[in-house]
């Protein structure tokens, strides 16, 4: 796969698991591989991984994901448009995952060492920084060998709860929750987005406007 093809065809993946499709751990571990070779703040590597293909811990950290996404549905529903057919499109997509989420072959859990919530600007956009590009190149590993993720955080709103139980230290952050399975299908096209010049200036805000 060229790698224009990879950075404009890897999408967030619901639906479209196989969560029929065993996947070897050997697959998941050379995708891996590949994202430790990603850069990071002085090459500290303060990033950890938690590779989940165990059907009961699979199940306990998918009732995890469905309590903190029931909670955060349950107050912030007014903050969506549901007439908007992309809203709803998603919506449907994300509860698909609700509901499957404990079917799908692997979760991995990344971590970084530290903080976030209690560090100031810098140190926050330097821990983000030293873990995100890792995890994004292991999203484009998984798409050259047929496998596709979805990059959650819902999970997030019972962060608690999920280090308890794979036992995560109180020393590290949370990335997010991905579930790995092969997708059904290989073909995907490049997602509708706003035109370059709507939010990109050169030297200055410009007229960027507000978000």
């Amino acid at each position: 796969m060229e790698l224009d093809d990879a950075l404009t065809t890897t999408r967030t993946v619901r639906k479209r698991l196989d969560v029929d499709r065993p996947v070897e751990r050997s697959v998941v571990e050379e995708c891996l591989e590949l994202a430790l070779q990603a850069p990071n703040g002085s090459n500290q590597q303060r990033w950890r991984w938690v590779l989940i293909d165990d059907a009961e811990i699979r199940a306990e950290a998918s009732a995890i994901y469905r309590r903190g996404l029931d909670g955060y549905v349950g107050t912030n529903t007014a903050d969506y448009d549901m007439t908007n057919d992309d809203v709803v499109r998603i919506s449907d997509s994300v509860m698909y995952l609700r509901e499957n989420l404990h079917r799908v072959p692997v979760l991995v859990v990344p971590l970084i060492a530290g903080q976030v919530e209690r560090a100031d600007l810098f140190l926050q956009a330097s821990l983000w920084g030293s873990v995100l590009p890792a995890v994004w190149s292991f999203l484009l590993a998984l798409r050259s060998r047929g496998l596709g993720s979805a990059w959650t955080t819902i999970h997030l709103h019972r962060q608690q709860e999920m280090a308890e139980l794979l036992g995560i230290p109180d020393t590290f952050t949370q990335v997010g929750l991905f579930p790995v399975a092969y997708t059904l299908g290989r073909e995907f096209r490049p997602a509708k987005r706003r035109a370059l010049h709507d939010v990109a200036a050169w030297n200055a805000f410009d007229h960027l406007g507000d978000a």
